[in-house]
């Protein structure tokens, strides 16, 4: 059995992925699996996928399912991984050629341990990391000090224990949206276990126009119901009042592109929600003006 899965969830990325292919071709570390599942493309992504499977240059495996969004490739990926650990590397991004080996030689060092995985960085294709690098001193956080409680700014990328993935419910999937934020898992999974900070690359990324990344406003007003998810966890551990008090005001803006004026039900901070209503309705008007403009 392969060590460590990479996974990529696809739609209609095709001209995008001969990239990342190449980049795993590469890797001084063949210890890994290639794990693609498509959601759901009409373009070439089928033709392309089984043409490097024919070729037999890595180890690869394929899923094509219905379109319903990336957090339910993830949800697919999750059932279908049996290596000890998994890396999801997106269809526009690619791999350094060490990538896999340095993820592997951090396995060899912290196996043992009681971890979630490793949290390592982001770069561009020119070599600049994305945001900032962890100190020297940080070996072991929760994933939320690193921004929170750190200030350590920028996309990082996680490598995490399969069996620590399983233990915690999929993402929902709701009818007609195409997006839950992916964070509401790490978010879960911080509650229970610590990340091995590294400042090495397993990344480097490039943000399409098109990309999720590059059209977060929009994604408010199609994904309502996922994005309100997401508050109401993001409000449930919350430690902070200033940051439990801007995802209330982020969860109403969700509940108002619902029609939905029930802020309260199921909702863990009642109180910091009702004095968050006013800001909550007028963020929502600012996201209407910017989403028309």
């Amino acid at each position: 059995m392969k060590a460590i899965t990479v996974f990529t969830t696809t739609y209609n990325r095709a001209f995008c992925l001969p990239q990342l292919y190449q980049s795993l071709v590469h890797q001084t570390s063949q210890n890994f699996l290639w794990l693609v599942v498509d959601d759901g493309s009409t373009d070439d992504t089928n033709q392309l996928i089984q043409h490097w499977i024919t070729e037999n240059k890595i180890a690869i495996k394929y899923i094509f399912q219905e379109n319903q969004g990336m957090h339910s490739g993830h949800n697919t990926a999750y059932q279908n991984i049996d290596t000890l650990l998994n890396v999801c590397i997106d269809s526009d991004d690619y791999m350094p050629s060490n990538a896999v080996e340095l993820i592997l030689k951090n396995w060899e060092l912290y196996k043992n341990e009681n971890i979630a995985g490793f949290i390592g960085l982001d770069s561009y294709k020119n070599g600049e990391i994305i945001g900032s690098k962890f100190p020297e001193l940080l070996k072991r956080t929760k994933l939320s000090d690193v921004y929170l409680k750190h200030k350590i700014i920028g996309d990082k990328k996680l490598v995490i224990k399969t069996s620590v993935v399983k233990e915690f419910p999929q993402y929902p999937i709701f009818k007609e949206e195409r997006l839950v934020p992916l964070g509401t898992l790490y978010l879960m999974i911080d509650q229970k276990y610590d990340w091995i900070c590294t400042n090495d690359v397993y990344c480097i990324v490039e943000y399409l126009e098109e990309g999720s990344s590059r059209n977060i406003l929009r994604q408010y007003k199609k994904s309502p119901k996922g994005f309100g998810y997401s508050r109401l966890i993001e409000m449930k551990y919350s430690k902070s009042i200033v940051y439990s008090f801007s995802r209330a005001v982020h969860y109403i803006s969700s509940c108002l592109f619902q029609r939905k004026l029930d802020f309260f039900t199921n909702n863990p901070k009642k109180l910091i929600t009702l004095f968050a209503i006013p800001f909550g309705i007028l963020f929502h008007l600012f996201l209407l003006f910017k989403i028309r403009k």
